[in-house]
């Protein structure tokens, strides 16, 4: 579950901010994204990068894409300046087929709407959790 308000930091206060005023048709979509995946481990936090709500440890590694044309999802990524995963690829244990990738070093996971993501919100976590060894 996402930091207490007490605890929350500016980066949270952002994201908050970025969704109250957020006009998306898939808002819900996008609000309960954010909760499945800061609830996948204590040590993702949530800022706004990229002109949407980012996901990072040590790095930011999954931004959610706004720009899909039905429902949402997140693209997911092992940082910002390319690295040794670009070249090599890793091997991400995938059994629920989320992960539709882009590149070596780059997918997406996409839902179109908030009972998809409920159905499969413990595979993308258990995705998350794998995905986030490589980042952390």
């Amino acid at each position: 579950m996402a930091t207490p308000t007490s605890k929350k930091t500016e980066e949270d206060r952002s994201v908050d901010a970025f969704l109250a005023t957020l006009d998306h048709p898939a808002k819900a979509l996008v609000v309960e994204l954010r909760r499945v995946v800061l609830d996948a481990d204590v040590r993702i936090l949530d800022g706004i990068k990229w002109n949407a709500p980012s996901f990072r440890t040590t790095e930011y590694f999954a931004t959610t894409n706004l720009r899909a044309k039905q429902g949402t999802g997140l693209i997911l990524h092992f940082g910002a300046k390319k690295n040794a995963i670009s070249a090599t690829g890793v091997d991400i244990p995938d059994p629920a087929g989320l992960l539709r990738w882009l590149a070596k070093d780059r997918a997406t996971v996409e839902f179109r709407d908030t009972a998809e993501l409920r159905a499969k919100a413990s595979a993308l976590q258990a995705l998350l959790r794998e995905w986030i060894r490589y980042v952390v």
